[in-house]
């Protein structure tokens, strides 16, 4: 029976480390280790628990009721905000560029799974 690097025993004995050392991070691999798979950490999932920190570091944004007020009105008017648009909205509404394009952005979403629910 072939002990190639991908055996029962070749596993068995890698799972238990016993059989090769992990590198050092940034270490290139050695001739030997070209054809060894790869041990990859597990994927890190936000949870909601986490609020911010799963985010850029910021906080979450809390608009107040006139800001969403006037940020539904255009919404009802047009779903997709022109540059102009969003210029006059922000400094209307003391908020960034990119906060308007992002409300946007959630509320074309909120209205494409609410239409959904809908049917």
């Amino acid at each position: 029976m072939d002990k190639g690097p991908f055996s029962v025993e070749w596993l068995a004995q890698s799972s238990r480390g016993s059989a090769r050392e992990a590198p050092a991070p940034g270490a290139p691999p050695s001739p030997g280790d070209l054809g060894a798979p790869r041990r990859r950490e597990p994927a890190r999932r936000s949870s909601p628990e986490r609020g911010a920190e799963a985010g850029a570091g910021r906080p979450r944004t809390k608009f107040s009721s006139a800001q969403l007020q006037e940020l539904e009105r255009s919404f009802r008017e047009q779903r997709y905000i022109g540059a102009s648009e969003k210029r006059r909205l922000a400094a209307a509404l003391g908020l960034s560029q990119s906060q308007i394009k992002t409300w946007f952005q959630n509320r074309r979403m909120k209205f494409k799974r609410q239409t959904q629910d809908a049917r």
